[in-house]
């Protein structure tokens, strides 16, 4: 049986929650830098329906800009693994791996190029969207672009809010943001 579902567990997080005073709790990710200041995504929990019955939602909310950069990099990437299918990126290397400065500047270079050339061609948009995913481990597993400069406690209080009320209304404009932005 999914735990999410289970009274207590919900009973649970409703305490955590009003301990902290806040209609959710974050999850802290293990593979999350504590020092990074981040103000582009958040990973929640709180109490919903689904279906008629009360679940532990398990929420990823983020801006449209970082899921579009995520977006533009994979896209990068699979061009690159075209270009050289040698090439092995940093983080899918095994400890073992032979290091090869020339190859990785050369790829990072390729990198660069295929990134500037996606977001130049705007070949990627993005808009808002929720995809739920009630196969979940833990509850319902929810993940949630928001066009949003910041996802603050306000923003994820406010979705959370007009989430189980059932009056959610995604902006259907496609959004294209280019890497220069970032760099005001």
């Amino acid at each position: 049986m999914n735990p999410g579902f289970d009274p207590e567990e919900i009973a649970q997080l409703r305490r955590e929650c009003k301990a902290e005073r806040l209609n959710f709790v974050y999850v802290s990710d293990e593979f999350e830098d504590e020092e990074e200041e981040n103000n582009e995504h958040a990973h929640v929990q709180f109490v919903g329906m689904y279906k008629d019955k009360e679940v532990v939602y398990d929420a990823l909310i983020y801006t449209l800009r970082l899921h579009h950069s995520t977006l533009v990099y994979d896209a990068a990437l699979e061009r690159l693994k075209k270009e050289m299918p040698n090439y092995v990126s940093p983080d899918e290397r095994t400890d073992d791996y032979p290091d090869d400065p020339d190859q990785d500047e050369e790829a990072e270079l390729l990198l660069t190029e295929f990134i500037e050339e996606i977001e130049e061609n705007e070949e990627i948009s993005v808009r808002e969207h929720i995809e739920t995913d009630d196969q979940f481990e833990y509850g319902v597993g929810l993940e949630v672009g928001l066009n949003k400069t910041e996802i603050n406690e306000k923003v994820i209080n406010d979705f959370i809010i007009r989430f189980n009320a059932g009056r959610i209304q995604l902006d259907p404009t496609l959004y294209h943001y280019t890497g220069s932005e970032d760099e005001d």
